[in-house]
């Protein structure tokens, strides 16, 4: 299979967690789900720091994000597959 460059815990999720250091824009990423071991790939618009997540498909304005299986907030700007989703564009639901 390889060495996997995005992870996904859930099968809901909407955002994957980047494990390499120095993933650069247009990688092709070898993602694995780890509820399941599946595999997919997903092509990277940004260059995205490790521990950082992806979008795995488009994301309107105000939907809710999903990380291993839970909601962890909401967008606050559209965002596309593959973009790098942090504090620029999803915001906690707490504040």
């Amino acid at each position: 299979m390889g060495v996997p460059q995005l992870l996904v815990h859930d099968g809901k999720d909407t955002v994957g967690v980047v494990v390499v250091e120095g993933l650069k824009a247009g990688s092709d990423m070898l993602c694995v789900v780890t509820h399941d071991n599946s595999d997919f790939r997903l092509g990277s618009k940004h260059d995205i720091p490790i521990g950082h997540k992806v979008a795995l498909k488009d994301i309107k304005s105000g939907d809710t994000i999903w990380k291993y299986g839970q909601d962890i907030g909401k967008a606050v700007a559209d965002i596309a597959k593959g973009e790098h989703v942090h504090t620029h564009n999803m915001k906690t639901k707490r504040w």
